[in-house]
């Protein structure tokens, strides 16, 4: 894969102009050789929106800030469907490209994406945004260190109101819970635990039969597991919040965030140990989109292993959705096929 090894400035087109995509252009303001070319919406007010936060020109025509010369890169902030429809012409057009979590709905659509990026040499990087929080982290760094011992079960929540009428974070576009939310726990428990050997999972429906809360039982095959558990039905007055439980041999991890307006999550993080006595766990505040496009800077740069957010991870992740999928349409366990990755095995 060719990667710059120089540090120069790298210039990026954001296509999306959203609520994430401007997370994103507020974020590479904090990234030192980082310039915004241009930022696409179909609307041209939204465009000129976002395009003021990073000092950026508005595009209406996606096409004309891919092709555009003087484009190293493109962060695509869109919609999971059409993800592959902007993707793959970036790739085709010598770009490297960031692309939002969830990667895609169809694993036939992340392997066409992935495929596009080795064809073209190019980097393709997911935000895969637990890899960047730092509690999450240090949990990695606790299961490579062993310092707890071995890592026995985890349990995650990530719960919303979105797939309500009146729920403030109500998006259209936005998948069922097992891709919409659970792709960032799927990935985080594979990235501490590796690959399971097989899920199981319950859904609590709404009215037309879709799936409106689910939990999915990860299982290896020396007896640990995971629990992932999402909501898109919690009462619309709910804030949305997520966290874990993780219980090592000699240790045990709790962490809460809770999202109220569009401010920092109000956020507890604690552990206990073989004292008995909750303590709280001080880690360095950062914001974690900022730190993982940074990373896609750096690997563009050749300054970081790209192995992190690799495109891969992320198709790992969906098949884990999928399958879920698949277990609750059939009502039976579901196997999973070989590891693709083990804990340990990919870079901090």
């Amino acid at each position: 894969m060719e990667a710059r090894v120089a540090s120069t400035k790298i210039r990026i087109g954001i296509l999306g102009a959203g609520t994430m995509g401007a997370m994103h252009a507020a974020a590479y303001a904090g990234v030192a050789g980082v310039e915004i070319v241009g930022v696409f919406a179909r609307d041209l007010e939204r465009a000129r929106s976002v395009a003021a936060l990073c000092g950026a020109a508005p595009f209406t025509d996606a096409d004309a800030l891919i092709r555009h010369a003087a484009v190293d890169a493109i962060d695509v902030c869109l919609p999971s469907p059409v993800h592959a429809a902007f993707v793959v012409p970036a790739l085709e057009h010598g770009k490297h490209v960031f692309c939002e979590s969830p990667l895609a709905l169809r694993l036939d659509e992340a392997q066409q994406m992935r495929d596009a990026a080795r064809r073209a040499g190019r980097l393709l990087q997911v935000g895969l945004l637990m890899r960047s929080v730092t509690a999450y982290a240090h949990l990695r760094d606790a299961v490579s260190s062993g310092v707890h011992g071995r890592l026995l079960s985890l349990a995650t929540w990530r719960l919303g109101s979105y797939l309500r009428p009146g729920g403030p974070d109500r998006k259209t576009h936005y998948g069922d819970p097992s891709t919409e939310l659970m792709t960032f726990d799927f990935d985080a428990a594979q990235w501490l635990m590796g690959r399971p050997a097989r899920l199981s999972a319950s859904a609590v429906r709404m009215a037309d039969g879709t799936p409106g809360e689910i939990s999915t039982l990860l299982a290896w095959d020396d007896g640990r597991h995971a629990m992932i558990a999402a909501s898109g039905i919690m009462p619309v007055g709910s804030p949305f919040s997520t966290g874990f439980r993780a219980l090592f041999e000699h240790a045990a991890f709790e962490l809460r965030m809770v999202f109220r307006g569009g401010g920092p999550p109000e956020s507890a993080f604690t552990i206990v140990d073989e004292t008995g006595r909750p303590a709280p766990v001080v880690v360095q505040g950062r914001n974690p989109y900022e730190v993982e496009l940074r990373r896609f800077v750096d690997c563009i740069n050749g300054r970081a292993n790209p192995e992190l957010l690799d495109v891969d991870r992320a198709i790992e992740a969906l098949e884990l959705s999928l399958a879920t999928q698949r277990a609750l349409a059939e009502g039976r366990m579901i196997g999973i096929g070989a590891a693709h990755s083990e804990p340990g095995g990919l870079a901090p």
